[in-house]
């Protein structure tokens, strides 16, 4: 996976996430209500983002 390409710390919006995690934006989000991806954080009411650590450690598992 794209390590690099994710910030040690920080945010990440979906459209990245989904450029470098290779799943669908509805498979995504139903593995976030599952409980398999990171809860998102509401940056405002309309930008929603992940913690770069917990993509970063997502990554990691699926290289694994």
């Amino acid at each position: 996976m794209q390590h690099n390409t994710v910030p040690e710390i920080g945010f990440v919006r979906l459209s990245h996430i989904l450029k470098i995690y290779p799943v669908s934006k509805s498979t995504w989000w139903a593995g976030v209500k599952s409980g398999r991806y990171p809860k998102p954080v509401k940056l405002s009411p309309k930008i929603t983002a992940w913690k770069a650590e917990d993509i970063r450690s997502l990554l990691d598992e699926y290289q694994e």
